[in-house]
């Protein structure tokens, strides 16, 4: 949001809407606009300014939010001497709106005061606290993190005896309790309370006697629960918090009455609580079991209470998984009863008694569909079943997707069938079908069997190939769909058929250039027929390139750029077609990077840059290097690299990547040292600002799962020359932050030169990739 401060009315009216306004596009418009406002720099004076005059829950609920998300990710806006004033306002803010709604409090991070009133409020944040240490949205550093931890660590003991305080000062306040028992389960959770210390402590007392407890209500029991499972998994190392494991495996072991009590009122909430302990409390001790079964902690009582819960008759509670749904086992069971009674009395016997029985209900025979292909050598009565059902408006999808099912399941008996199936597909249109369904149905028609679709495609008179590849869905299933087999020095079959729908293809293109939808069907179906056929669809390139780049010049589809680098996979290792489609590349270039220079990190474009780099994934990498777009290309490619999306992302990566291995692989061949020359002169002039960038995306941009990929691209600049990249990282490390804006040492020297020696020595790809990783965490 740029320009003047919006009024606090206009802010008002924008939440208003956002919460009560009945007209969807009225709420999607509040929503930007107030999106917008969050990410301005007037959002800390507003959103202080709301909380302080409280109009209304949902003003300061937006307020508050947008308070913390400040805090959290746009923190360096603030000046380091209005800190002091932030966290003074905040806690003033805690006090004014501590009636008003607690998740307002937890969003604005109240802090410790010595008002007995404000204990609730405390015990929010001491939750809270633990949690976000770990959040990866506050960026503040594996240094500062384990700084913060070791601070919670030395004050541990402190905040367990307050929550010991705040359960003397509670009594019979359930509520108290309740946010007694999260806080404990937050600080297991963070491993940093002493085992001694906890184990000769009331409050693990005080959670077995609320679980023994009949009485204890359902959210009460389940915090307690939760508590008792997270100190379980904190002590998940035994043998160095020997003292609280021993209070913890003895307390669960009292609740075995608990749990039969919980059965017998049908509590399912509690025995499922109790289902939790045990699992918990096998895998904690599960070493100490294999290892010392029967003693100590290696008791096997454990062992009876896991055993106790698989006995319960509710699914929920005895947690056996089926492979496929609830029914899977009787699904199967069916399935083997019905092979039985084919091999003792015949198939069409105990189909003629199925369908006798299904024959008022056709709903249900399509049901159990999945056992018709039981019944292999009775294919002609299901068909003839099936084209009934075709013909009945409610039954007619159902039937296809039946048909459908059988094709792909037995193409070979189905061959025989070929031509009743091509009778259904000529009246495809007078039947009450789904779009789905109708593709499905082309679906199974071609793939049913090799011979079948070779003899049809290569024989087929015109009238029948018009009759199904015309077909709106048809005309994209047909060249997906179809793989006949084609022997050496053979024309493939589906050659002439695509030949014959290339003109329809093309005038379709011209005459809705501007349809992105159209465009885009066409362009599936032209992807898949070149896919299908290969070279086959030379004749086609010519003309094909020539439009996509005369439609391209008026209206970028990004789909042209995909099927562009599927033109680019087929034929950019002939030597013929080079040329052409270098031609198309240039033309791709300056129309994608016109449309890129607006929306480079807008959605709409992320799905266009896997192509637009897959375009440029020459299969000749020399004619490439040799271009004038290479440099524009690279350029583009480096300023993609903080791409926060996995697909988009692996593309650019996978393209730099390839692109610099050109000039280090395969160098038996003759054109070796030009293409060493070649990604030298890149690297010379973009080698410093490429590794500049993703140093500096690892760090600040892209997450932990894209690293491997940066590790790659890392890798072969360093085969390239290592020296020389010894260098630009050196440069580039000296250009990262050392520190906060308010003093905190994000990364030292030492882990600056550590961090490069393990780089610049590694021996494998993946040492970079664990270097990096370790590294990151420094600025997350």
């Amino acid at each position: 949001m740029e320009g003047a401060k919006p009024t606090l009315q206009l802010v008002y009216q924008a939440v208003q809407a956002l919460y009560h306004d009945p007209d969807p596009s009225g709420k999607e418009r509040a929503s930007f606009w107030l999106g917008e406002l969050q990410r301005s720099v007037h959002a800390w004076e507003i959103s202080d300014q709301l909380l302080q005059i409280r109009q209304d829950v949902e003003s300061c609920y937006f307020a508050a939010q947008t308070m913390k998300m400040k805090i959290q990710t746009s923190f360096y806006e603030l000046p380091t001497d209005s800190h002091a004033s932030l966290r003074d306002s905040l806690l003033t803010h805690i006090q004014n709106l501590k009636d008003l709604s607690p998740v307002i409090v937890t969003q604005v991070n109240p802090v410790y005061s010595s008002d007995v009133t404000s204990l609730p409020f405390l015990l929010e944040i001491l939750t809270v606290l633990p949690e976000e240490v770990h959040s990866r949205s506050l960026r503040i550093g594996a240094n500062r993190r384990t700084e913060i931890i070791e601070d919670l660590a030395f004050y541990s003991s402190t905040v367990v005896s307050l929550l010991m305080t705040c359960v003397e000062k509670a009594g019979t306040d359930e509520k108290m309790l309740m946010k007694v028992f999260r806080c404990l389960g937050s600080w297991f959770n963070l491993g940093v309370l002493d085992s001694n210390f906890m184990a000769n402590n009331k409050l693990l007392a005080l959670l077995f006697e609320v679980l023994q407890q009949d009485k204890t209500s359902s959210n009460l029991h389940e915090a307690a629960s939760d508590c008792v499972c997270s100190a379980l998994y904190a002590i998940e190392n035994v043998e160095t918090n020997l003292p609280l494991a021993m209070q913890l495996f003895q307390g669960v072991l009292t609740l075995e009455t608990a749990y039969h009590m919980a059965v017998a009122r049908e509590d399912l909430d509690k025995v499922l609580n109790y289902c939790r302990i045990f699992t918990e409390l096998c895998e904690t001790f599960l070493e100490k079991i294999v290892c010392t079964p029967g003693q100590g902690l290696g008791d096997l009582r454990t062992l009876e209470l896991l055993l106790i819960c698989a006995g319960h008759p509710q699914y929920e509670v005895e947690g056996v998984p089926e492979e496929t749904d609830d029914f899977g086992e009787f699904r199967m069971r069916v399935s083997d009863l019905v092979k039985d009674l084919i091999f003792l009395i015949g198939s069409m016997e105990c189909f003629a008694q199925y369908v006798n029985l299904c024959s008022n209900n056709l709903e249900v025979f399509l049901s159990f569909r999945y056992i018709i292909t039981t019944w292999l050598f009775s294919l002609d009565p299901v068909l003839g079943y099936l084209m009934k059902g075709l013909c009945e408006k409610p039954l007619a999808s159902a039937a296809a997707k039946a048909i459908h099912n059988i094709c792909s399941v037995c193409r070979d008996h189905m061959a025989q069938h070929f031509n009743g199936l091509l009778e259904i597909a000529r009246s495809l249109d007078s039947f009450m079908l789904s779009p789905e369904a109708a593709v499905g149905l082309l679906k199974g028609i071609y793939c049913i069997n090799e011979l079948a679709t070779h003899t049809f495609l290569g024989q087929g008179s015109g009238s029948t190939v018009k009759l199904l590849f015309f077909h709106c869905f048809g005309l994209l299933s047909f060249p997906r769909h179809t793989n006949p087999i084609v022997e050496n020095g053979q024309t493939h079959p589906c050659q002439k058929v695509i030949q014959e729908i290339w003109p329809v293809l093309s005038e379709t293109l011209n005459k809705h250039r501007a349809d992105n939808r159209i465009v885009e069907r066409c362009c599936r179906c032209l992807r898949f027929a070149v896919r299908c056929v290969g070279k086959g669809s030379a004749a086609l390139l010519q003309p094909l390139v020539t439009q996509m780049v005369n439609v391209y010049h008026v209206h970028q589809h990004s789909c042209f750029l995909y099927l562009g680098s599927i033109l680019v996979d087929e034929y950019g290792m002939e030597e013929g077609c080079r040329q052409g489609l270098l031609d198309m590349l240039q033309v791709g270039e300056n129309g994608f990077l016109c449309a890129l220079s607006v929306h480079l990190f807008l959605p709409p474009t992320l799905s266009s840059h896997g192509s637009f780099y897959r375009l440029h994934s020459f299969r000749s990498p020399v004619t490439l290097l040799r271009s004038q777009v290479v440099i524009p290309i690279l350029q583009w490619a480096i300023a993609s690299t903080t791409l926060d999306h996995r697909d988009a992302n692996c593309s650019v990566m996978r393209f730099l990547r390839d692109l610099i291995h050109t000039g280090v692989a395969n160098d038996h061949e003759e054109d070796f040292e030009l293409r060493k020359e070649l990604i030298g002169q890149v690297m010379n002039q973009l080698g410093q600002q490429l590794v500049s960038q993703l140093l500096h995306t690892c760090c600040f941009c892209l997450p932990p799962y894209t690293l491997p990929d940066v590790a790659e691209v890392l890798w072969e600049i360093m085969q390239v020359d290592r020296p020389t990249f010894c260098r630009w990282l050196e440069n580039s490390l000296k250009g990262l932050p050392k520190e906060t804006t308010v003093g905190a040492v994000t990364v030292t020297h030492k882990q600056l030169t550590d961090f490069h020696k393990q780089v610049t020595s590694a021996e494998e790809c993946k040492q970079v990739c664990w270097a990096l990783r370790d590294f990151t965490r420094l600025f997350r």
